[in-house]
């Protein structure tokens, strides 16, 4: 998948949360879990345009398309963020985060996720304690 995934509008977005929740998934599933009624034929539609996006791709099962997350959640996200990033801050992930920390937009618990994380990634590239 490119690194710069297009964007989803939000009838993608939600059956994409769906794929990525309740794993391989048919039409039919999607149709079931969606908020929405919708035809199973445009289900379909949306789950090709998924395909064509890079978010998804699909196996056969007899006669049935059976769709999966062509990534994790997770890295998507890292790419939307990245994008972010990018667009605001000229790059610089630090600034993102400095300013999420100033702006105190992480709570404790976030914060201590943060800082282990970091500890943890230290530690692999073998890097000191300061």
């Amino acid at each position: 998948m490119d690194d710069r995934l297009p964007e989803l509008g939000d009838l993608e977005h939600e059956v994409m949360q769906l794929v990525w929740a309740h794993g391989p998934v048919t039409a039919e599933i999607v149709r079931e879990r969606l908020s929405r009624r919708l035809k199973e034929s445009t289900v379909r539609t949306v789950l090709r345009r998924l395909e064509e996006k890079g978010y998804a791709h699909h196996t056969v099962d007899g006669r049935t398309y059976v769709y999966h997350a062509a990534e994790e959640r997770s890295r998507v996200a890292a790419k939307a963020v990245q994008r972010i990033v990018d667009w605001f801050c000229n790059g610089s992930m630090e600034e993102v985060l400095v300013g999420m920390v100033d702006n105190a937009m992480l709570d404790q618990q976030q914060l201590r996720t943060l800082a282990d994380q970091v500890a943890k990634a230290k530690k692999a590239r073998g890097v000191k304690k300061e």
